[in-house]
C-alpha cells in the first residue's frame, strides 16, 4: 500500500475513533458527527490517492464521490455518506442548526462504518 494511502487510512481511523468515544456530560453529539464526518472523508480521499488522483480540498462528498466514479462503481449505500456534508462546518460552531440527539448520531456513525469498509475492502482487493 501507498504510504500517502497508509497515512490517510490512519487519519480516517483516529477521526473515527475520536467521533465514538463514550458520550459523557460536555460532549455534544454535534461534535462526534463532525469526527465521523472526518472520518469518511479522509478515507474517500485515501481511496482517490489510490487511484492516482489529486484530492480535491473540500468537504463536498459529492465532489469526491463524483472523482472516484471516474475509476470505479460506488455502491448506493455508500453514497449516503452525502447525508454527512453539513457536519463538515455547519454543526462545529454554535448557530442556526437543530442540536444532534442519539438517533441522528448512531445513524451518522452507521453510515460511517459502511464508509469505512467500504473504502477498506476497495483498497484492499486492488493492492
Amino acid at each position: 500500500m501507498n504510504d500517502s494511502v497508509k497515512l490517510w487510512l490512519d487519519r480516517a481511523e483516529s477521526s473515527y475513533k475520536l467521533g465514538v468515544v463514550e458520550k459523557e456530560d460536555g460532549i455534544f453529539y454535534e461534535d462526534l458527527c463532525f469526527q465521523l464526518q472526518q472520518a469518511c472523508e479522509k478515507a474517500l480521499k485515501a481511496v482517490l490517492i489510490h487511484f492516482d488522483i489529486e484530492p480535491p480540498k473540500t468537504h463536498s462528498f459529492g465532489i469526491l464521490l463524483q472523482k472516484i466514479e471516474s475509476k470505479i462503481e460506488v455502491p448506493l449505500n455508500v453514497k449516503d455518506v452525502i447525508t454527512l456534508n453539513s457536519y463538515a462546518v455547519q454543526t462545529r460552531y454554535p448557530g442556526d442548526y437543530v442540536p444532534v440527539d442519539e438517533v441522528e448520531y448512531l445513524e451518522i456513525k452507521e453510515i460511517t462504518e459502511m464508509v469505512l469498509d467500504w473504502v477498506n475492502v476497495t483498497i484492499t482487493d486492488r493492492l
